[in-house]
């Protein structure tokens, strides 16, 4: 089979964590067929992690602007003729939805994999050829997900954690990002992304300014508030009630050059978001914040990468906030105390705690 395989479509059009976790699939795929073309269609706010990838042959994006019904049809046609130009002889899809189908099907791929989806009766699961039901337990972690589906299929991989290798020229923009921004270069830097794309994930401002100023007084560090464009302004309030030492990158860098940032950190502290991923992809310590979500499938695995949730029965609730409100109460009443906690033990984990000392003997 392998060697009938020229080129091959993975799509996966979840959010950016749900791309980074996917990574390990797509090493998989060139690690088992060495000749053949892997493309990879995201969503184009991912699309910048896939150029950089090294096992992507290359990368098709989709995108979600307003048009009008004729420039739709067009931009369908299009992206479609786009993708039946690689003549692909098989396709992957690591979700369970109806867009990943539908690609799966036009791409002209004549093997389809994809999960059995429970809610696919009637058309979705006739789209593909072959199909894959998972044992799926609470806890495992979503990485493994879909890299089961690959297995199963006896595609194969020892590297099951994602990974993220940053191009040189990523490497380049943030130096002269942080000389454009006065960072020291002879202080470790923390990365804090206290944002989310979902505000029933988010800690609350006012905690991460007690925890920043904790750990530029304790630590003699440099932090760097990440984010989007979009999150500017909320980390500008956050920096304004810091002291010295903090840096707004929000919306400073796309997303490969984000992960260039992170790779340049001694540790990530954030929310449950993309970040975590990213940070953790790139091979630094880590300690997300988790609320109603299930830390057991989404956060980073290793001894390296740490959890802060409130410790409440109803925590993991996977709703969005208690009832689907909107607001979190395992995140309201986790307190700063709680997260400095685990934050003490990462550092001493990262060496911080020894830099630390060394500069009170200079």
């Amino acid at each position: 089979m392998q060697q009938d395989i020229r080129n091959i479509l993975l799509i996966q059009l979840g959010d950016i964590g749900d791309v980074v976790l996917s990574l390990p699939c797509v090493r998989a795929l060139r690690e088992n067929f060495q000749q053949a073309n892997v493309i990879v269609v995201v969503r184009e706010k991912a699309k910048e992690l896939i150029e950089d990838c090294p096992w992507a042959t290359g990368v098709v994006s989709v995108n979600k602007d307003k048009r009008s019904f004729i420039q739709e049809i067009d931009y369908q046609k299009n992206f479609f003729l786009k993708l039946r130009r690689y003549h692909f002889d098989m396709a992957i899809d690591l979700r369970t939805g109806t867009r990943g189908a539908i690609l799966a099907m036009l791409s002209g791929a004549r093997q389809r994999i994809g999960f059995y989806a429970w809610d696919g009766k009637l058309w979705r699961n006739r789209l593909f050829t072959h199909l894959y039901l998972p044992e799926t337990k609470p806890g495992d972690y979503v990485a493994d997900r879909y890299l089961d589906l690959l297995v199963a299929h006896n595609i194969k991989t020892d590297h099951r954690w994602p990974e993220i290798e940053i191009p040189l020229e990523k490497q380049q923009k943030i130096n002269a990002l942080f000389t454009n921004k006065k960072i020291p270069p002879d202080r470790p830097a923390i990365a804090i992304q206290p944002f989310s794309l979902w505000k029933y994930k988010e800690w609350g401002m006012d905690k991460y300014i007690q925890l920043i100023t904790w750990l530029i007084s304790e630590y003699n560090v440099s932090v760097l508030i990440t984010g989007s464009l979009d999150e500017r302004e909320r980390a500008t309030e956050i920096i304004k009630k810091c002291r010295q030492s903090t840096y707004n990158l929000a919306g400073e860098t796309s997303i490969g050059t984000l992960a260039a940032v992170f790779k340049a950190c001694s540790l990530f502290i954030g929310a449950d978001s993309a970040g975590v991923h990213i940070a953790a992809a790139v091979g630094i310590p880590t300690v997300s914040i988790f609320g109603p979500s299930s830390s057991f499938d989404w956060a980073p695995r290793g001894k390296e990468h740490h959890v802060v949730h409130k410790a409440l029965p109803c925590v993991p609730c996977n709703q969005k906030g208690c009832q689907g409100g909107g607001f979190s109460r395992c995140l309201e009443e986790l307190t700063v105390d709680e997260v400095m906690a685990v934050v003490k033990h990462q550092i001493k984990y990262s060496g911080l705690e020894t830099y630390e000392r060394s500069v009170e003997k200079n």
